[in-house]
C-alpha cells in the first residue's frame, strides 16, 4: 500500500528524537508525501485518525520507555488494518518495546509495517560530552533515519519480534516496582539551586507529565519519569540532583524547538 499522507507522533526528551523525526519528515516530504507531526503530550490517543499512515518516535529509557509514552500506546483506538511504523533513539540498546509494542499494536489491528532503532549521543548523565563522537553517532543516526523512511515507502522495512526475551525483558523493565525504584533513585532527588535559579519556569513548561510547579522556585513532586529535560535544558545550570557524582549535560536541539508549533501545515524541506 502506498503511503499517501503520515500523522507523526513523537516524543523527545532532549532532541536525539526530534532530530530523527525532522530527517524522516525531510525524505517524505521529498517524495510528495505529507507529513504531519503531532507530540504525544499534546494529543489524546484515543481521538487519532486511523484513516493514514501513523508513525510513532519516542526515547528508551530503562530497556524500554517511559511509562507515561507506554500509556499513550496503549490508549490507542482499535483500527482496522491501519499501517503503523515506530522508531526509536537509544544509546546502546532496547529489548523491550519493538516487540511489546508490535504485539500491543497488532492486538489492536494495526498492520505493523516497520520499526527501527537509532543510536544518538547519551543524554544519561554523561560523565564527559565528546562532541565529535556525539556529531559522529547523528550523522549515522541521520543516515539510518533517512534509510528507514525510504524502506517504508518501498515496502521493504520490517518490525521484528522474539516474543520470549523481548516480552520477558518488558515484565521485568515495566513493572511499577521497578519505574518506582528508578524515580526514587533520581527523580525524587531533582531539586533547584536558588541562587542560580532566574524564575523562568523553562523546567515547569518541558517536564511531560507536569512534575513541577513554578511557585517563587520550581518545585518537584512524586511523579518524576527522568526524562532528563529539566536538568538538560536549564539555562542556568540551576537544576542538579544534590550527591550526584559530576557529570555533563547533553541536549542535541535548543529548548524551544521542543515546544508544540503549528503543527497543522506540512513542514518544507529544508
Amino acid at each position: 500500500m502506498a503511503i499517501a499522507e503520515i500523522d507523526f507522533y513523537f516524543y523527545s526528551g532532549t532532541g536525539n528524537t526530534l532530530l530523527v523525526v525532522e530527517e524522516m519528515q525531510r525524505v517524505f516530504s521529498s517524495h510528495g508525501i505529507q507529513v504531519f507531526l503531532h507530540e504525544m503530550t499534546d494529543t489524546d490517543p484515543g481521538k487519532i485518525d486511523t484513516g493514514k499512515t501513523i508513525g510513532l518516535a519516542f526515547p528508551v529509557a530503562f530497556q524500554s520507555t517511559f511509562p507515561f509514552i507506554w500509556k499513550f500506546l496503549k490508549n490507542l483506538p482499535r483500527a482496522q488494518g491501519a499501517s503503523v511504523f515506530m522508531i526509536d533513539t537509544m544509546m546502546t540498546f532496547s529489548g523491550a518495546i519493538v516487540g511489546p509494542l508490535k504485539k500491543v499494536l497488532t492486538s489492536k489491528g494495526y498492520n505493523c509495517i516497520g520499526a527501527s532503532e537509532v543510536i544518538m549521543p547519551n543524554n544519561w548523565f554523561p560523565k564527559t560530552i565528546h562532541d565529535e563522537v556525539n556529531k559522529e553517532k547523528i550523522n549515522t543516526g541521520m543516515k539510518k533515519a533517512r534509510k528507514f523512511a525510504e524502506e517504508l515507502m518501498e515496502g521493504t522495512a520490517s518490525w521484528g519480534r522474539v516474543p520470549l526475551l523481548s516480552d520477558g525483558l518488558y515484565h521485568l523493565c515495566c513493572n511499577n516496582f521497578v519505574m518506582q525504584r528508578i524515580s526514587l533513585a533520581e527523580g525524587r532527588k531533582i531539586t533547584c539551586d536558588e541562587g542560580k535559579c532566574r524564575k523562568c519556569g523553562l523546567c515547569a513548561r518541558l517536564c511531560p507529565v507536569h512534575n513541577i510547579t513554578m511557585k517563587e522556585y520550581p518545585q518537584w513532586h512524586d511523579s518524576c519519569e527522568t526524562c532528563m529535560r529539566c536538568l538538560s535544558f536549564c539555562p542556568t545550570n540551576a537544576v542538579f540532583i544534590p550527591g550526584k557524582k559530576k557529570y555533563e549535560l547533553y541536549r542535541a536541539v535548543k529548548a524551544e524547538r521542543l515546544f508544540s508549533k503549528d503543527q497543522g501545515k506540512e513542514k518544507e524541506s529544508e
